[in-house]
């Protein structure tokens, strides 16, 4: 929230920008046992649906990623562990976990010129978990 609310007054100085919030699957699939973390995703999903309505003719897009089971640094040593890894893979509809990296392919393309006229959305980066 604070880094739109300092980025929309240059973006608009500038004649516009993309912003790209990170958010979760949780936002849009609810999460068990996770109320406080998924009502804070879910916030960023609705602050970034507000701000693309109300900025979008100062030519700012606003848009959300929405990550699922992602391996990273963190969650590596969880998720590909042989005891819990097909676990993860059965949440999915893909055959390989999602990686850091692949998310992170996304958001540069929702902030480039190619996503020039995308604004308002979000984009699930889950393996076709919300698919399901």
């Amino acid at each position: 929230m604070l880094g739109t609310q300092y980025a929309i007054p240059l973006m608009t100085e500038n004649g516009g920008g993309s912003i790209v919030n990170i958010s979760s699957i949780s936002a849009l699939t609810g999460m068990a046992g996770a109320g406080a973390y998924t009502a804070s995703k879910g916030a960023v999903r609705s602050l970034k649906k507000a701000a693309a309505v109300d900025y979008g003719k100062q030519n700012i897009r606003v848009n959300s990623v929405h990550p699922g089971n992602i391996v990273t640094p963190m969650s590596a040593s969880h998720m590909e562990h042989p005891d819990f890894k097909q676990h993860f893979l059965n949440q999915i509809a893909l055959p390989n976990l999602g990686q850091a990296d692949e998310v992170a392919a996304v958001v540069l393309f929702l902030a480039s010129d190619e996503a020039n006229h995308i604004s308002g959305i979000e984009l699930p980066v889950d393996g076709g978990v919300t698919a399901k």
